[in-house]
């Protein structure tokens, strides 16, 4: 399949250089300005962008710094083309993330040369990251079902409440509902990461993990330590793990050792009140409720959903951010939907 490539310069001879050169290898789509740049990127991704520097109402280091701040085109490859072969210039793109300059005029072989690397680099670096990604996913599998094989009162706990959690970021994010702090998530990874927030519970012993009846005192003070030691345990792997690349485990860990404090300082492990409780946690104790009120367990049967969506409701403000628990009621029917796709699944097995 032909990459695509954009090319934005306001001086038509270079348009057609350009498209002369390419139009055989690659599906080129030429436009005299950032404006027209920008109506195409709603329609259309390229694979790489070549940009002029020096146009007027929007030169190409305003035209980038625009693409690099929007979700959807900043990983999007731009090579400068420019007449110029200045130090600071050139310093400036790189620091706003551009990944090449080539100067004008160019030859048609110089410039195919320069454009193939630098696809075929994006496409090794693209095909790195979903190889790490398949690793990380195998990793946090396992993981996952060694909590899962242990505890044996919440099969398919983990993956439901994955799915869970994956909705009601989706509607906060729609509702605007702390909009500000989930625009700098990585949405993905975060829901990803979720699976992991019963990971302490690895260090509970079985008697206490699997007792069919009400945990006396004691085990009870055991059980709340899964999520300490679950903190504990992914900070290890933080420890081991390269800087800028413990991303995914930071959300975890936060899932992990937050998802059983209460917004009125009533929970555990630390009694925090509040907006004081990270956002992951306040999510994750909405979704580990509601999946533990809907579900069967050895000592109680499942509650009906609309009960269990009566309980949560009436804890906003108390057990639950009240913000939160708005758009989870706005939601409350996909909920129902995927309890009663995990419960068919469950019946398949």
């Amino acid at each position: 399949m032909q990459k695509t490539i954009f090319v934005v310069d306001d001086n038509d001879t270079n348009l057609a250089m350009v498209m002369d050169a390419l139009e055989k290898k690659y599906r080129v789509f030429t436009m005299p300005s950032a404006a027209k740049l920008f109506v195409f990127l709603e329609k259309v991704t390229p694979d790489l962008i070549l940009l002029d520097i020096e146009m007027p109402e929007m030169n190409g280091f305003e035209v980038l710094h625009k693409i690099k701040s929007h979700d959807s085109y900043q990983d999007i490859p731009v090579i400068f083309l420019t007449n110029h072969r200045d130090p600071e210039i050139e310093t400036q793109g790189f620091e706003l993330g551009a990944i090449d300059f080539i100067t004008k005029p160019f030859s048609a072989p110089v410039l195919l040369t320069r454009i193939k690397t630098h696809l075929d680099i994006d496409r090794l670096i693209r095909e790195r990251i979903a190889q790490v990604q398949r690793l990380q996913d195998n990793i946090l599998s396992v993981m996952s079902d060694m909590v899962e094989s242990r505890d044996k009162l919440t099969g398919g706990h983990i993956e439901a409440t994955a799915k869970y959690v994956a909705i009601l970021i989706g509607a906060m994010i729609e509702h605007g509902v702390y909009g500000e702090e989930i625009k700098n998530w990585d949405v993905e990874m975060a829901v990803s990461a979720s699976r992991l927030h019963d990971v302490g519970k690895i260090t509970i012993s079985d008697t206490i993990l699997n007792k069919p009846g009400k945990l006396t005192d004691d085990e009870f003070e055991k059980m709340k330590t899964h999520t300490f030691e679950g903190e504990r345990i992914i900070d290890k792997i933080i420890a081991r793990t390269p800087k800028g690349e413990d991303v995914f485990l930071r959300y975890a860990k936060l899932f992990a050792g937050y998802h059983h404090e209460r917004w009125d300082g009533a929970g555990y492990p630390n009694g925090l009140k509040g907006v004081d409780i990270p956002l992951p946690g306040r999510i994750m104790a909405i979704v580990d409720v509601y999946d533990s009120l809907v579900s069967d367990r050895p000592y109680k049967s499942s509650l009906p959903d609309e009960v269990a969506v009566d309980f949560i409701i009436s804890q906003a403000g108390k057990y639950f951010d009240p913000k939160i628990v708005e758009v989870f009621f706005s939601v409350r029917d996909q909920f129902k939907t995927v309890k009663e796709v995990v419960a068919d699944e469950k019946q398949e097995i």
